[in-house]
């Protein structure tokens, strides 16, 4: 009988427990959707609906498109906004209970901090509040506390209204431990303290908004005799709260190739005047408001005079020239690069949009060169479809100029296929290639309905080294593979460049110096924003087009792929469900995107999503 009461005991405790948690859970999720309705202008209901809809599985183009009723309509910007807030507050609150864990273990957790905590809205604020509480290396600090210096460093921050310091450390001076005179007693004290304001998150943030509006960020040349790119920052300043972005970036990469020296300067006199203050008012142990900084930022009337002052101001000053100062600056150039990256990333994501979106000239034969110099330009001719029909060499540009030779091969070649449209890549000898193309076209029989392009070839040698086209055309080498990306990119842009790695394209400023996986998340969501707004024809789609359709994972897109080749074209959506791991879920998500032209329902080549054919057809 007892047993079967401890087991029910038991059992009501894990429940309640577990109705706790998921209380807590959903109170936080609350307080989640609150802060995103705030900052991005939304209404909460509009909020709390992405978020379930998201932790559904649904994707961001599937929500935009097909779920606005739910959404509100609201746009893909403002869902992938959503989407990376909610991932940020859920991180933030992960760390803050973590942090909550960690000072608790050591027995440090008060009221006061777990209400900071609480109220910290940023990762680097709950940072800042942890920072007293992280385990440290051995710092000049702790040395000063092993030999029991610590009593002295509180009594120096008690503000004592009497007393010599030099007297009072006097008694902690034991050869034994190390501390020989009454000097080097205090002078421990002072690192203690040094550190104690170091360590305040008041304190650094006010030092880090300090810094941030009235630091002037300051390079010059380590070797001023040297020619690089970055001469105009050999010796310049700027106000921190003033510099743009792309100056960020090409500061920080001057100074990573060693040809400048970067670093942030502020006026110290007010930074040290708050500092002093503060100790003065018991190193922020009263309420704040009782002594606090204007918005000027000088500090209101504090304590009496202390004999310890003097001590103080030392201690303020080792504080900010040894420990914050040096922290701060780093904080300051992250958060500046931070800020540069974002905005590098957002410029190359709208390039890189506008040309996935270029329009296509579909239902041409094309031959595209890939022009060169010594190896020769590379010619490859596809059909309507991008099939490669032939590929080949030739060399009308120094230093061989084989220009009879080269017009014989090419004119052949353009009456055997019935070429349409030349496409010549924009790199090395482009300008000697479109002469020579331009000469070539009056000599053709078709010259009255032969035209050529220039076409951007960037991330075209990486295409043709890549995997992708390894797959595609085995038996080609590097160089002739380039000439089909050609081709193809004046074909159909988006299928095309879908299969580069978006950064190698080259459409933005300083891609190779930005965080790279905020780069690679930023271009896949508008490389996949791009697919999904124009639609895929899911017979003629390669594997790489597929994995950017909402829903497909590189896996289900290669199942695609192999189903096709074995079985044929695909007769209709509906097909799509005899694919290996593409689930009911999936299905809903991509299957509005696919398009099957030759399908007997017309809607299969439609944005109409088939949970809507009824609707559609009635």
């Amino acid at each position: 009988m007892q047993k079967t009461e401890a087991k029910a005991a038991i059992e009501i405790g894990a429940e309640t427990k577990v109705k706790a948690e998921a209380e807590a859970g959903a109170r936080i999720e609350a307080q989640i959707a609150a802060a995103i309705s705030r900052e991005l202008g939304v209404s909460r209901p509009q909020v709390e609906s992405v978020v379930r809809l998201l932790d559904e599985g649904n994707t961001i183009p599937f929500l935009a498109r097909y779920r606005k009723e739910q959404t509100g309509g609201l746009d893909e910007e403002v869902l992938r906004a959503i989407e990376q807030r909610v991932e940020y507050l859920r991180n933030l609150g992960d760390r803050r209970a973590e942090v909550i864990r960690l000072i608790d273990e050591q027995g440090a957790l008060t009221p006061e901090i777990a209400r900071a905590l609480e109220a910290a809205s940023t990762l680097q604020r709950v940072e800042d509040i942890y920072r007293p509480f992280r385990p440290k290396r051995r710092t000049r600090a702790s040395m000063a506390r092993e030999p029991g210096l610590e009593p002295l460093a509180a009594w120096l921050m008690s503000q004592p209204a009497a007393g010599d310091p030099l007297q009072q450390a006097a008694g902690f001076a034991d050869p034994d431990k190390g501390v020989d005179t009454a000097d080097q007693a205090l002078a421990g004290a002072r690192d203690i303290v040094a550190e104690i304001v170091a360590d305040d998150p008041e304190v650094r943030a006010f030092v880090r908004q300090w810094t941030t509006r009235n630091g002037m960020i300051v390079s010059e040349a380590v070797d001023p005799a040297a020619r690089t790119p970055y001469e105009q920052y050999y010796k310049y300043s700027e106000p921190v709260a003033r510099i743009r972005p792309h100056r960020v970036l090409a500061i920080n990469r001057g100074e990573r190739e060693k040809a400048i020296r970067v670093k942030i300067e502020a006026p110290a006199e007010q930074a040290l005047e708050y500092l002093q203050r503060w100790l003065a008012r018991g190193g922020g142990a009263r309420p704040a408001g009782s002594a606090g900084v204007t918005a000027a930022g000088r500090a209101d009337a504090g304590p009496a005079a202390s004999p310890a002052d003097s001590e103080l101001a030392l201690a303020a000053a080792d504080a900010y020239a040894r420990l914050l100062a040096p922290a701060v600056e780093r904080d300051v150039r992250n958060a500046l690069t931070e800020q540069a990256d974002a905005q590098a990333i957002r410029v190359f994501g709208a390039n890189m949009k506008s040309l996935l979106l270029t329009p296509p000239i579909r239902g041409r034969v094309v031959m595209g060169v890939d022009p060169a110099y010594r190896t020769g330009c590379k010619i490859a001719v596809v059909d309507a479809t991008g099939k490669l029909l032939e590929v080949a060499v030739v060399y009308p540009t120094p230093p061989q100029r084989r220009v009879e030779e080269a017009e014989r091969a090419l004119l052949a070649m353009i009456d055997r296929h019935g070429v349409d449209l030349i496409a010549i890549g924009n790199g090395t000898a482009s300008r000697e290639a479109e002469a020579f193309i331009a000469g070539l076209i009056p000599k053709s029989a078709r010259s009255q309905c032969l035209a050529y392009a220039i076409v951007s070839e960037a991330g075209a040698s990486v295409y043709s080294a890549s995997v992708t086209a390894r797959e595609e055309f085995p038996e080609l080498d590097v160089s002739e593979r380039s000439a089909v990306s050609i081709a193809r990119r004046l074909q159909d842009p988006l299928a095309e460049l879908v299969k580069i790695e978006p950064k190698a394209i080259g459409v933005g400023q300083y891609q190779h110096d930005v965080a790279e996986k905020e780069l690679a998340s930023a271009l896949s969501g508008v490389v996949e924003s791009a697919v999904n707004c124009v639609g895929v024809d899911l017979n003629t789609a390669s594997a790489a087009l597929l994995s950017y359709v909402a829903g497909l994972s590189k896996a289900v897109s290669s199942n695609i792929v192999k189903k096709r080749d074995a079985d044929g074209p695909f007769a209709d959506r509906t097909a799509l469900r005899a694919v290996p791991r593409l689930g009911p879920k999936t299905f809903e998500q991509c299957a509005g995107f696919l398009r099957v032209p030759n399908s007997p329902n017309p809607l299969d080549n439609t944005p109409i999503h088939p949970e809507s054919y009824p609707i559609a057809q009635r």
